[in-house]
């Protein structure tokens, strides 16, 4: 009997208690989110460029925000600088590699959000073969139902990485070592 009343508390706590983190997918079909890069060029400009192809989703419970995840994708044969040739050379052997790393990726290991409403989130990124603890700096931008009846979630964040920590070889010198990433999230919840 004492069995019994046990399993049926336990199904009643599960049945009753909400789920409160939600789940979103990430907008990129709609060209609502980003993955885009700088990197100095030779040290006398800033080249930008970003990723066209990406997917991902993430979840989020304003409860428990350690709690949050997030899981993105990343095609780097997607690179785009607005310039075909450099493009090219880009996706080659020297930067990305695309023939033999076909796939990018980062997946969230720690959320922890600061009391002035910013964030941190640290992840394994993945790039060219290579995995690589990353820490981005995360704004939270806002969240509420949208004109379609949906209910969507924004985040903005950044990092900066060093190639040679994801093995790319090319050098274009000191001042051109690191790449600074941005990440504009918008969500829509499933």
């Amino acid at each position: 009997m004492n069995r019994y009343l046990a399993l049926i508390f336990i199904a009643t706590l599960i049945i009753t208690s909400p789920l409160s983190a939600e789940e979103y997918v990430i907008d990129h079909k709609g060209a609502h989110a980003f993955i885009q890069f700088r990197i100095k060029h030779l040290g006398y400009s800033w080249l930008f460029g970003r990723f066209n192809e990406f997917s991902g989703s993430f979840s989020y419970d304003e409860k428990n925000p350690s709690a949050a995840k997030i899981a993105v994708d990343i095609n780097p044969a997607s690179v785009d600088s607005n310039h075909a040739e450099r493009d090219k050379h880009l996706r080659s052997e020297e930067f990305l590699h695309i023939d033999q790393y076909p796939e990018a990726k980062f997946v969230s290991t720690i959320y922890q959000e600061k009391a002035d409403g910013s964030a941190v989130l640290k992840g394994e990124f993945t790039l060219r073969g290579v995995t690589k603890p990353v820490v981005i700096a995360v704004e939270k931008i806002g969240h509420g139902k949208d004109p379609w009846g949906g209910y969507r979630r924004g985040f903005f964040g950044t990092a900066e990485i060093a190639l040679k920590d994801f093995a790319i070889p090319f050098d274009l010198g000191p001042a051109s070592r690191t790449v600074q990433l941005e990440f504009s999230v918008e969500g829509i919840r499933q």
